[in-house]
């Protein structure tokens, strides 16, 4: 299966933010970040079933994500920020000291899970 484009939003959830509080680098914390959230329709377009795992792409790197239905609309992804987000950021903030994190434009594949 090819890739496809889609927009990124990446963005902070609750069970991040209770996750925090015991720590980023435990197991629990890493599933969170390393979720995707994709419309069941673009999955099943895609090629890729819940828990698969895809490889989103930006111009400034790539990352690996598992999948997971939701409540997105169509052509959307959501992820919540995380080092896995942080890879597929540049470095421009527009001297707002974050930088752009939510309508990126991004390519997405699945591929096999490389952890």
């Amino acid at each position: 299966m090819a890739e496809r484009r889609f927009i990124l939003i990446a963005g902070r959830t609750t069970q991040q933010g209770r996750q925090i509080n015991v720590g980023k680098d435990t197991a629990a914390y890493e599933e969170i970040v390393t979720t995707l959230t994709m419309h069941p329709e673009d999955m099943k377009a895609l090629g890729v079933s819940p828990g698969g795992t895809v490889r989103v792409r930006t111009e400034y790197g790539e990352a690996f994500f598992r999948c997971q239905e939701g409540k997105v609309p169509a052509g959307i992804v959501f992820v919540p920020y995380g080092p896995p987000t942080c890879r597929l950021m540049g470095g421009n903030t527009d001297g707002t000291g974050m930088p752009t994190s939510k309508g990126w434009e991004v390519e997405i594949e699945p591929v096999e899970d490389p952890r």
